[in-house]
């Protein structure tokens, strides 16, 4: 099969689009909360976080693994190796996004607090580091539930 064709399998196969659907759908409700609470100031801020920014509820990588798992479950059983191997990727996946990401943004956020401060008083040049947002258990649930719920509906309506 060629290459063009091997495509359009991949596009059209219910569980590549129920986890794009799954990851499409949190970074939408994201953007809506963030637009209704008042937090959105400019149009490329807008686009930035319907298609990229990470952080917020809910989470969009907690949804796509969470509808991943679930599909594979569906489809291959819960014996199967490649549920396993999803049900490994889910684990890593939340708890990355709960603990490791959590941490190194806070520590980020607490480095340029230190490097702003020192770069006031003339101590040193600073250039802020990248904060990168983890996620609140509350946002990583709820990109675990609505994951599982789009997992579901594709699963069972297809």
């Amino acid at each position: 099969m060629n290459f063009k064709g091997q495509l359009h399998l991949l596009f059209t196969q219910p569980t590549f689009i129920a986890c794009v659907f799954s990851c499409l759908s949190a970074q939408f409700l994201k953007t809506l909360i963030k637009l209704f609470s008042g937090k959105v100031h400019s149009l490329s801020e807008l686009l930035e976080l319907l298609f990229w920014r990470t952080g917020s509820m809910p989470s969009s990588h907690s949804a796509l693994v969470t509808t991943l798992c679930t599909m594979i479950a569906f489809n291959s059983g819960l014996d199967s190796d490649l549920f396993i191997l999803s049900l490994g990727f889910f684990l890593v996946t939340i708890r990355d996004a709960v603990g490791v990401r959590r941490a190194s943004g806070l520590q980020a956020a607490l480095l340029n607090r230190v490097g702003r401060s020192l770069a006031e008083k003339g101590i040193i040049n600073f250039k802020p580091i990248k904060e990168v947002q983890g996620h609140t258990p509350a946002e990583v649930l709820m990109g675990v539930l609505l994951g599982l719920a789009i997992g579901l509906a594709f699963s069972v309506l297809k």
